[in-house]
């Protein structure tokens, strides 16, 4: 009778274990999953504070949970930059493009480059940048700064002008403005001032209507 209570019991308990090794299982990725954000949120709130010791043991331990997240990687590459350690930037962004082919890596890498002097490598990594994606203006005057560095002034333009064409608010037409001012282009420099000036005052408001004085 006890050896039947036993057995029973012990069949108990085995259910109950293969129960409890399921839940775990189904667990573990829920558990990953919710520490990767808590360490996202660490990384993002470090590099907004400029706590970059913090900020690079929180993306270094995504890196080993998740050794593929090219976004880490990316994240890790702009610390780096941020402290001038450019070497480890370009590795960081060389592995995340190898990862994810994207604009946002190739232009930082490009970045990097144009801060350590090296034109014709950045002037590279923004044009495979720009043949991934064209339509953000910043990328096209990041470029034309690349160009006037290497003494392109056709292409510096170039580029300029269709950065105003994607986006041509008052800070861009002025940036056009003043690279014509070095290509002495006065003329073309103050219409642009002139629309970006036009641009910065108010449409809206009602125009005042000045009565005539009366005669007593």
């Amino acid at each position: 009778m006890l050896g039947i209570v036993l057995i029973a019991a012990f069949g108990v308990w085995a259910i109950l274990k293969r129960q409890t090794i399921t839940e775990v299982a189904t667990d573990l990725p829920l558990k990953i999953s919710e520490k990767l954000d808590r360490l996202w949120d660490v990384a993002q709130e470090s590099l907004r504070d400029k706590k970059y010791l913090r900020a690079e043991k929180a993306l270094l331990t995504i890196l080993r949970v998740d050794e593929r997240n090219s976004t880490a990687y990316n994240r890790l590459g702009i610390l780096y930059a941020k402290q001038q350690a450019f070497k480890d930037a370009i590795e960081c962004f060389e592995i995340a493009q190898s990862l994810e082919p994207s604009a946002s890596s190739l232009h930082n890498v490009g970045l990097i480059y144009y801060e350590t002097h090296q034109y014709e490598k950045a002037a590279l990594a923004f044009e495979q940048a720009l043949a991934m994606e064209s339509d953000l203006a910043a990328r096209h005057i990041a470029y034309a700064k690349v160009q006037e560095k290497l003494g392109r002034s056709k292409k510096m333009i170039e580029s300029l002008e269709r950065a105003v064409e994607i986006d041509p608010i008052p800070q861009t037409l002025n940036i056009l403005a003043d690279a014509y001012d070095r290509n002495g282009q006065e003329e073309l420099a103050a219409g642009l001032r002139q629309k970006a000036t036009r641009m910065l005052v108010p449409q809206d408001q009602p125009r005042r209507v000045h009565q005539p004085r009366r005669v007593i």
